[in-house]
């Protein structure tokens, strides 16, 4: 997944290993600049979840208008991930990153302006639809700058910045609004000013790999191990053709939902559970996520050791997805624990499966397909989540005003990872190179 026309080749796994791992570090600044922009994304996203029992308290929103809030979200991220898979295709990480962070920071700031669920429902859109260009373009820039062997590492850690954001928003929202005393809209502007630091480094630090001047040529061998070929590009109709492409769709639409709803919901659940506020659901909430950094991070580890040890590609992520879709079985029992940590335990290890299963999920695109169709397979896998995540949304929203319990949502949690897994090994049993026109 890069600019036009360009493809892995798949190279031959001995040339991987006639290449000594270089000395140059230029391709893990690049990922330090992927994970903190996933970092800084997660973190806009969910200023609103940490501030929504202030907010409904406040303005007097309902539980089915936040959700109509979130689920609008995700059905905005949702195209939003379809143009963005379609775009970077064709302009590339650098030019596709800039313009999803500008777009998204304006979104953000916007919600200063607002105070009900149906204005920040508005203010709110080109912050999904930014947002949404966030997995297209990092994918898109671990594709073009790592090989295979390391390739789910480096995922797995610019996608364990979704944990250190959600770690932070919760400390940075009750410093800001708590020990400084400051209105509810700083925390939308203090987070905003973040980005236009960010933006300013990726325009100055990020080049493809044949064009860095720092890039050391032993680094860029390494990263050669897999040549790119020019060759076009692909459509929509040509990457929907391949199981595989509905194999990582039926993934993402399985489990994105879980991860959705946690970030969103945490503070509600906690709140209306415990009845932690503002002032004391952020150690919770860090300690969850703290773990889900450490499933995100291992996850990857596991799969990229079984490759080193000789697995092939797909049995190394099966095997990863299945240990990391066991641990989320616990936390059917989160609405049960006696007390606030018992959960924090349960919820903590079923967001760090998440993050490992969703780590090789990720690796799919790049693992299979030709880098000038894989913006497009990561675009309809985005939006596949967000249907799932509209979907799952709406409905806990109304279960909670009806019903008024999260165990239904705990339930289909659990087992959603095992399910996800199955799907996709039904739909891709052989987890072989796919073949596209151009």
């Amino acid at each position: 997944m890069t600019t036009l026309g360009e493809q892995i080749a798949q190279a031959p796994e001995t040339a991987e290993h006639a290449v000594p791992r270089p000395r140059g570090r230029v391709r893990w600044i690049i990922c330090a600049l992927l994970f903190a922009a996933v970092v800084l994304s997660y973190i806009d996203r969910l200023v609103l979840g940490v501030l929504k029992p202030e907010l409904s308290a406040t303005y007097g929103w309902s539980n089915t208008g936040y959700g109509d809030i979130t689920g609008y979200f995700q059905v905005c991220y949702g195209f939003g991930f379809l143009f963005f898979g379609w775009l970077i295709d064709r302009i590339g990480a650098k030019a596709g990153y800039l313009l999803a962070v500008a777009t998204w920071t304006i979104g953000h700031l916007a919600q200063v302006l607002v105070t009900s669920t149906t204005g920040f429902v508005i203010a709110r859109i080109p912050l999904a639809l930014g947002e949404a260009g966030t997995y297209p373009s990092a994918l898109a820039a671990v594709s073009q700058w790592f090989p295979r062997k390391e390739r789910a590492l480096a995922i797995g850690i610019f996608n364990a910045g979704a944990n250190v954001g959600a770690v932070v928003t919760p400390l940075l929202v009750s410093l800001l609004v708590v020990t400084f005393a400051l209105n509810w809209r700083w925390a939308f502007i203090v987070t905003g000013l973040f980005n236009l630091v960010w933006l300013g480094l990726w325009f100055w630090l990020y080049r493809k790999p044949a064009d860095h001047p720092r890039l050391t040529p032993e680094e860029r061998a390494w990263i050669e191990t897999e040549p790119a070929v020019d060759v076009g590009r692909a459509t929509f109709r040509s990457v929907l053709r391949h199981r595989e492409t509905w194999a990582y769709m039926a993934g993402r639409f399985l489990i994105d939902p879980v991860w959705w709803t946690f970030l969103f919901w945490l503070p509600d659940f906690f709140s209306k559970q415990y009845g932690y506020d503002l002032k004391s659901f952020g150690p919770p909430l860090v300690a969850i996520y703290i773990l889900a950094d450490f499933g995100a991070i291992t996850g990857g580890w596991y799969s990229s050791h079984l490759l080193k040890r000789g697995s092939a590609t797909g049995r190394a992520r099966k095997r990863a997805m299945f240990a990391c879709a066991l641990f989320a079985l616990p936390v059917m029992f989160a609405v049960q624990a006696s007390n606030i940590w018992i959960a924090v335990a349960f919820i903590g290890l079923a967001c760090a499966a998440h993050q490992g299963f969703s780590t090789n999920l990720f690796a799919l695109p790049g693992d299979l397909f030709p880098r000038f169709a894989q913006g497009t397979l990561v675009g309809l896998g985005g939006f596949a989540g967000a249907a799932g995540g509209f979907i799952a949304s709406k409905s806990l929203g109304l279960l909670l005003d009806t019903v008024g319990s999260y165990q239904p949502f705990f339930i289909a949690c659990g087992l959603a990872y095992l399910l996800a897994l199955l799907v996709t090994h039904l739909l891709n049993p052989r987890y072989q190179p796919v073949t596209i026109a151009p």
